[in-house]
């Protein structure tokens, strides 16, 4: 009964959140509350929610103050320079940017903590969204998934986890892994260009005028004759290449450092000259920026204070790296100091705080609401329950790929239930069936590391939610762009590893 329950309630989560017929935050409350007091919780269901979110108190610390701080060094400017280095450098392909994004979060993801990796980030490359008009959620499935896929670095926590779990040394679960690593860092990359050319193409087909077409111009950036010697190409957009007179028409201005250009409704396809050069119009006088987060004219501006903020960020992130201090504490101190020298009055404090309450009561509301989740799984013993089962059902003769198995099911369970409770709960008892099969442990540890990629999309991970929140972005509509991509990534990987060796069969 506790499984059917158990599965049933993860089936019927999903289903609400991904068709929206529930806000993630109502989801994670209500179906948790009665299928637990189907499950016979009774009046104890309080004692194990309240259990669980004592765990989840620091990290919803942790979040509030890194929105707030983040949140803070955006309206101050600091990250303007950046966006426009990256402009620049990406020009305004959504192709190049998506790619980008996924270069950027893999790197970031070096440092093991996936909270880090989404702040820098959507920090970086959020406000050039929303300056080329492209989809947020693209940007949190392209970090998800490189952040993902880099997560079985030995630092950042599963890998360790399996190694201690099995009493196993972590470079030798670790270093086999590397062609792995590498063939889901492919295949993220493989993935995020088709995402930016799908970016590409929609805004191809919503705004033309600006965008163009597949017949339309695509300009280079600088003037050049023409074939009659007339002429002028450029860039603009993404469209294709050309040269032509220079016609006169209406001026149409691109997004994030997009150029302006002459448009004419000339017959025969002829158009269109280029005006300005990309980075010309990525400065004050861009009025395209307006009402964004690189408004040029926002009062919060504090570009005298540009380096003192460049250094407080850097002596936050470096203490984070450090792990000396409580990662709440870090975020509450620097918080604290940012506000009291950018806003010294206390009315602009009061207003700064106000200005991003959305987006902390939005993810604190769902670090609390992911405890009721968590304690009717682990009170109940529905967890224990479903592990238990799982194990029970495979055949003896799949008993020789144990390893293979464990990756497939790792895929699903760490997504719905916690790491430590699948590599300190559930492995163990997968790894002592293995070894009767002639299957090692350290082929279980590794098989089991692979759905790390899938895992850290859960609703269950605080960074996810801190990802989604940070971009405004509907976890429903996360989770369908993607679930299925992080899935093909820790099967890619589960495949390469049985291929190289590293993941045995008995």
């Amino acid at each position: 009964m506790l499984v059917l329950l158990g599965f049933a309630m993860i089936a019927v989560f999903m289903v609400l959140i991904m068709t929206k017929k529930l806000t993630p935050v109502l989801a994670l409350i209500i179906v948790p509350t009665i299928f637990g007091l189907f499950a016979g919780a009774g009046l104890g269901i309080g004692p194990m929610v309240m259990d669980s979110m004592k765990s989840m108190t620091s990290t919803a610390a942790l979040l509030m103050f890194a929105i707030i701080y983040f949140g803070l060094m955006i309206d101050v400017g600091l990250f303007d320079p950046l966006v426009r280095f990256i402009l620049r450098k990406l020009g305004n392909d959504p192709a190049k940017v998506v790619l980008g994004t996924a270069i950027l979060a893999a790197a970031v993801s070096l440092d093991g903590d996936g909270s880090t990796t989404f702040i820098l980030t959507t920090a970086a490359m959020l406000p050039v969204y929303l300056r080329l008009k492209m989809s947020p959620v693209v940007l949190t499935c392209v970090a998800g998934l490189a952040n993902g896929t880099m997560n079985i670095l030995p630092w950042g926590g599963p890998t360790a986890r399996a190694a201690t779990a099995l009493k196993l040394d972590v470079n030798d679960v670790f270093v086999p892994m590397v062609p792995s690593l590498i063939a889901g860092l492919i295949v993220v990359l493989v993935f995020s260009w088709l995402l930016g050319l799908q970016e590409r193409n929609r805004l191809r087909s919503t705004a033309p005028e600006i965008w163009g077409t597949d017949d339309a111009l695509k300009f280079d950036g600088g003037a050049s004759d023409g074939g009659s010697g007339t002429g002028r190409s450029g860039r603009f957009g993404f469209g294709t290449k050309v040269s032509g007179p220079k016609v006169s028409g209406p001026k149409v201005s691109g997004p994030a450092g997009g150029t302006a250009a002459v448009v004419s409704p000339a017959t025969g396809g002829s158009a269109v000259a280029v005006l300005e050069r990309t980075e010309d119009l990525v400065d004050d006088r861009d009025s395209a920026m307006a009402d964004t987060a690189l408004d040029p004219n926002r009062k919060t501006l504090r570009p005298k204070l540009f380096w003192f903020n460049l250094g407080l960020t850097v002596a936050v992130m470096a203490t984070l790296v450090a792990n000396v201090v409580p990662l709440p504490f870090v975020f509450m101190v620097g918080s604290a100091i940012a506000l009291l020298v950018n806003f010294p009055k206390v009315k602009d404090q009061g207003a700064q705080l106000i200005a991003h309450a959305p987006s902390i009561v939005a993810v604190v509301s769902m670090v609390m609401a992911a405890a009721v989740l968590t304690g009717v799984l682990n009170g109940t013993g529905m967890v224990k329950a479903m592990s238990e089962w799982l194990v029970q059902i495979i055949p003896a003769d799949m008993g020789p790929f144990m390893a293979i198995i464990t990756g497939v099911l790792s895929i699903p369970m760490t997504f719905f239930m916690s790491n430590d409770a699948f590599y300190f709960g559930v492995l163990p008892v997968l790894s002592e069936t293995a070894a009767h099969y002639g299957v090692s442990a350290a082929d279980m540890a590794r098989a089991s590391i692979t759905g790390q990629p899938f895992h850290l999309q859960s609703p269950l991970v605080p960074a996810i939610l801190l990802l989604v929140s940070l971009a405004k972005v509907d976890l429903g509509d996360h989770h369908k762009k993607v679930l299925w991509r992080t899935a093909v990534i820790s099967l890619v990987m589960l495949g390469v590893g049985a291929a190289t060796g590293a993941i045995g069969i008995g």
